[in-house]
């Protein structure tokens, strides 16, 4: 059981931490509006991309999971999303910024968690059910690395 406890500190302290480097990350690109790959998206994009499926996916999953019992979860259409609700005036520290103070507290919402919160159950509407609060913070973590790696490809080859 200790090293449960300890996996699950270590994630949360993981997740805190790659918040940042993606912040770092981002900020150290010199054009945060040039494509990472033709027509592809361009790190500004990426930002609030993961920006928000943190806030309106992973996030969301994570606190709905603690706040109510087994919720139901639609499927979340990102390239949908991004087409209908994308702003590329929005201030590139602002979107980092806010990505950033929203896994803080749900970090700090984490620390604070009985072991057996962990365990709680939600559903997907694709993925079935029996999806733990832990599952969705591993994918939250694992999403925001996925793109932290994206962005880091690109600062290591300016």
């Amino acid at each position: 059981m200790i090293e449960l406890f300890e996996y699950r500190r270590q994630l949360i302290d993981r997740f805190e931490k790659a918040a940042n480097e993606f912040r770092a990350a981002c900020l150290a690109v010199k054009n945060p509006f040039a494509p990472l790959e033709a027509d592809g998206w361009n790190v500004h994009q990426i930002a609030v991309h993961t920006r928000d499926v943190d806030k309106l996916v992973y996030g969301l999953r994570v606190r709905r999971t603690l706040e109510e019992a087994n919720p139901m979860f639609p499927n979340f259409d990102g390239d949908a999303y991004m087409a209908a609700h994308y702003n590329p005036k929005e201030p590139l520290r602002d979107v980092l910024d806010g990505l950033v103070s929203s896994v803080e507290t749900l970090a700090k919402i984490l620390r604070g968690l009985p072991e057996e919160a962990w365990s709680r159950e939600s559903q997907h509407a694709t993925q079935g059910g029996g999806l733990t609060l832990q599952i969705w913070v591993e994918r939250g973590l694992a999403h925001l690395q996925e793109h932290l790696s994206a962005v880091q490809a690109v600062t290591s080859n300016q």
